[in-house]
């Protein structure tokens, strides 16, 4: 059945999503899912297979507890294919994304302590993109949020994909985008990852995957040693095992071909990439494959960890970290249109 989940370990398999929570709240996908002072705050998203106009809704999770409760807020934005970041550990910001009938460039922010919505103000000078959705948004300091995916409908797409850096002034409510020199492949339903470059000059690289038929990950910002602030989450246990589990594993220079709409997150020197919609087959197109880029490896390598149990399969869903455990959260099942009630931990068998 679509939206569930198999608890058990399939035979001969080395990883599995364990189902520790379940709220009908929770049913969504394409919304954003980010921890925020050790809690999940799910924002908009589309709540069945072929809705046009995405929730408004903010559901907040729990992990501690297991608990789900729908934030009463007013004025919430409906979302769906946007993205989201944490600003100065009291802020959500949510960037861009399809309100149901347009695709938006604006900033709207909850404010955590006092359970208000807020509409920033954009500042002279700000260069906004035509419209944002399906992109990505990767968090580079408190002030600073580096913006790289679809701009506009389809139509006026265009054959390169800009990259923007967007500045947040959590103190005046404001924000400026601001279009940098570089471009990228044309990307929509991609992820970013933010990993560390190791060798004689570290610092820190910012790779987008899938999104388009390339294989290959794209650079999308490149910062020397210092330059990035940012604590990525403590994750001692999480990274040791996979470290096992790639150890275990046959590597390749090939990342999987047409992936979007998947999930990543970023653990050490590893982006573990989760389900999403290939464009390389015509049917059965949601896959349930667990895929491993690690970077510690010179040059970096590519593990894949394929799932025999169908009722994993996910698009549109998110994975977050908290406590040394990443979270699957959401998504639509195989059928593309029902969405999975449960959150889930990744266990891993090595």
């Amino acid at each position: 059945m679509a939206g569930t989940m198999s608890p058990g370990r399939a035979p001969g398999s080395t990883w599995a999503w364990r189902p520790v929570a379940q709220d009908a709240l929770l049913a969504r996908a394409f919304h954003s899912c980010t921890e925020l002072q050790g809690r999940f705050y799910l924002v908009g998203g589309l709540l069945a297979g072929g809705a046009r106009v995405p929730s408004s809704d903010t559901v907040i999770f729990d992990p501690a507890r297991g608990q789900t409760v729908l934030l009463a807020a007013q004025g919430g934005p409906p979302r769906s294919h946007h993205d989201a970041a944490p600003v100065g550990g009291r802020w959500l910001c949510v960037v861009g994304g399809w309100d149901g009938s347009r695709r938006l460039a604006s900033i709207a922010a909850l404010d955590t302590e006092q359970g208000v919505w807020e509409a920033w103000t954009a500042t002279p000078g700000n260069c906004p993109p035509a419209g944002l959705s399906s992109h990505t948004c990767t968090r580079l300091s408190d002030q600073e949020l580096r913006v790289s995916g679809r701009e506009g409908g389809i139509r006026t797409q265009r054959r390169f994909g800009s990259i923007y850096t967007l500045k947040l002034d959590h103190n005046t409510r404001t924000y400026c985008y601001e279009e940098e020199s570089c471009h990228t492949v044309s990307r929509s339903g991609h992820c970013a990852a933010l990993l560390p470059t190791p060798g004689p000059h570290p610092g820190h690289r910012l790779l987008l995957f899938g999104g388009c038929n390339s294989v290959e990950p794209e650079v999308a910002g490149q910062w020397s040693h210092g330059k990035i602030k940012e604590e990525p989450p403590m994750t001692p246990c999480l990274m040791e095992q996979l470290a096992r589990l790639v150890s275990s594993g046959q590597g390749s220079h090939q990342g999987p071909p047409g992936l979007r709409h998947h999930s990543c997150s970023v653990v050490g020197p590893f982006a573990v990439l989760f389900g999403g919609e290939t464009l390389t087959r015509a049917r059965d197109t949601i896959c349930n494959d667990l895929y491993i880029y690690d970077t510690s490896k010179s040059p970096p390598l590519w593990f894949h960890f394929p799932c025999a149990d169908r009722g994993l399969k996910r698009v549109g869903h998110r994975t977050c970290l908290w406590n040394d455990q990443l979270y699957l959260v959401g998504g639509f099942g195989e059928d593309g249109r029902t969405a999975s009630p449960q959150v889930c931990i990744l266990e891993l068998f090595i």
